[in-house]
């Protein structure tokens, strides 16, 4: 016994503390940055271990992850970029559940604010740049897409559109003035600085927008990445999350 408890007290350890748990990377749709900023700090305060994010188009974290990519866990701004990892193989099985909402929203900039009667207010030729996350590829972009198509719009823009590749570059676009508008989810419009929201999609309206998460199956943290995903389900990230615009889904696992 002695060796050993000598062995601990040159390493500088403590025999009765129990080790630190393990950091995780966690790969999120870009519009999530400062809510799950937050949920993670509340998380790490209580002693629960420490959060890597990597924040970007959901696309684009896909794409990293069927490439291979560390991730732990995987949290998309649409059902379409989890599926692509799902269908890779890449899920561990029973960890996808539906997290969040969200809902879109026209932002303008500062020094050109207006109020939008309705979307239609879009067509206004006055609106000569209008910046969209890409809509071949990002999701708040095929959101936006979908929207003016069903309200009948998409062609009547179509030729004004300036596709970003992120909704946060659709953002900053407007807040800049290289832009005359953009269409961004309504979080996004409520941490906005140099940009006015003249719009907000009503949700009866607008498409059905989904923030699904998993665990990634390559993990090497799975426990970890498991108590991390149950806490952003639990009471303490949804009021985190309800202050930054967004709605909680309560849902099962899949």
């Amino acid at each position: 016994m002695r060796p050993a408890l000598i062995l601990l007290l040159v390493l500088g350890s403590d025999p009765f503390q129990l080790p630190a748990p393990a950091p995780i990377t966690v790969s999120a749709a870009v519009s999530l940055t400062d809510a799950l900023t937050a949920a993670a700090g509340e998380y790490a305060g209580g002693g629960r271990g420490a959060i890597r994010f990597n924040f970007a188009a959901s696309n684009v974290l896909a794409r990293q992850i069927v490439n291979g990519a560390p991730v732990d866990l995987f949290i998309s701004a649409d059902e379409a970029q989890m599926d692509v990892v799902g269908q890779a193989g890449l899920i561990q099985e029973g960890s996808r559940v539906d997290l969040l909402s969200n809902q879109l929203a026209v932002v303008v900039p500062n020094d050109r604010p207006r109020t939008f009667g309705s979307i239609k207010d879009l067509a206004d030729p006055a609106f000569r740049r209008i910046a969209i996350g890409d809509p071949a590829a990002v999701p708040a972009g095929v959101y936006a897409k979908q929207y003016l198509e069903k309200e009948g719009l998409w062609q009547a823009v179509a030729s004004r559109i300036v596709p970003a590749g992120s909704v946060r570059a659709a953002l900053t676009a407007a807040e800049s003035g290289a832009v005359d508008a953009a269409i961004v989810y309504r979080t996004d419009a409520r941490v906005a600085l140099k940009a006015t929201v003249a719009w907000v999609v009503p949700t009866d309206r607008g498409p059905r927008i989904v923030y699904p998460a998993a665990i990634v199956k390559a993990s090497a943290h799975l426990t970890e990445t498991q108590r991390f995903l149950d806490f952003l389900r639990g009471a303490s990230a949804a009021r985190v999350f309800e202050r930054a615009g967004f709605t909680v889904i309560p849902t099962a696992p899949r």
